[in-house]
């Protein structure tokens, strides 16, 4: 039975791959800071880790076939001060390049490691003709060039290690992320239209973001970069019109206009008003096929009681 280590593994894509790879009868140990808070439960163990002062559990790194790196601070949580970005920055930068260099040195067994990127990658659709693709150069901003240190850092991984690289769009589920902040609103009869509406989403539902890190685990010839997006593009207010349509009742379309978005969210404006179209080409073409692959679907699959998922 392979044993996969998973940085991150108690915030939101962590908790899906983790009950995921449990069903599919892999072991999961998660690396933390909070392992104390943790029991071990079956078929998964908890591991302590902190790159901030270098503390790492070197028996549990020993143990893993596989690593999966998905630490990082919340790109939307708060406001970004130039002390917000730096913990965005060095919960990524900082901890990729901990966890490799702890990889290389203790980790025999170690044949795949999978880490996360973001599709901020790219920057908006004004820097390049067509939809993004994987080997397009990075932008300049604040996020681009954190994804560009981000996936240096894993660069360094050893040769004999297969590499994964994937550039998450935004990620759509229930109880967290994205999809909460967006639907959220609607109980109130309305729906926010952010900016013009018109700025392109590129996204990927939860469960299909999971399946597709168990895909990468598995599938030992994949390797290399992959835009972890759907291929069905939706623009904000589209997306937003299939969320109330799925919730059912009268939901007033209200346009946030983007001088108040600028004021109240400051620098991180950018990231909800920018268009951003990503490809899922190079994906697609490694044979992963998609549950979700359209928006409406995907909304559906969210919104369906626990019940009768």
């Amino acid at each position: 039975m392979k044993k996969v280590g998973i940085t991150g593994g108690t915030g939101f894509v962590g908790r899906h791959l983790t009950a995921l790879l449990i069903r599919k009868g892999y072991e999961v140990v998660v690396f933390t800071t909070g392992v104390a808070k943790r029991r071990k439960k079956q078929h998964i163990s908890y591991a302590h880790w902190n790159p901030e002062n270098g503390a790492c559990d070197l028996a549990a790194i020993k143990s893993v076939d596989v690593m999966v790196n998905l630490a990082g601070e919340g790109i939307a949580d708060k406001r970004w001060k130039p002390k917000r970005k730096k913990a965005i920055r060095e919960s990524r930068v900082k901890s990729t390049d901990f966890l490799v260099d702890h990889l290389n040195a203790y980790a025999p067994d170690c044949k795949t490691f999978i880490t996360a990127s973001a599709t901020g990658f790219y920057g908006a659709d004004s820097h390049y003709s067509n939809s993004f693709v994987e080997d397009a150069a990075p932008a300049t901003d604040f996020l681009g060039e954190t994804c560009r240190q981000w996936e240096a850092a894993s660069e360094k991984i050893n040769n004999d290690i297969r590499r994964v690289v994937l550039r998450f769009g935004i990620v759509l589920g229930k109880g967290s992320g994205a999809f909460p902040q967006l639907s959220n609103p609607m109980v109130y009869g309305i729906s926010p239209i952010l900016g013009s509406g018109g700025q392109v989403v590129s996204w990927i539902e939860i469960h299909d973001l999971a399946r597709l890190i168990l895909f990468a685990i598995e599938h030992t010839e994949v390797t290399g970069i992959y835009n972890a997006v759907a291929p069905g593009h939706v623009s904000h207010q589209q997306l937003m019109r299939t969320i109330a349509s799925a919730k059912h009742g009268i939901r007033i379309p209200v346009h946030v206009p983007s001088v108040l978005l600028k004021i109240l969210l400051g620098e991180l404006s950018t990231e909800v008003l920018k268009s951003c179209t990503v490809s899922a080409d190079k994906v697609l073409a490694t044979g992963f096929v998609f549950d979700h692959p359209e928006i409406e679907g995907a909304v559906k699959a969210i919104l369906r009681p626990a019940d009768k998922a």
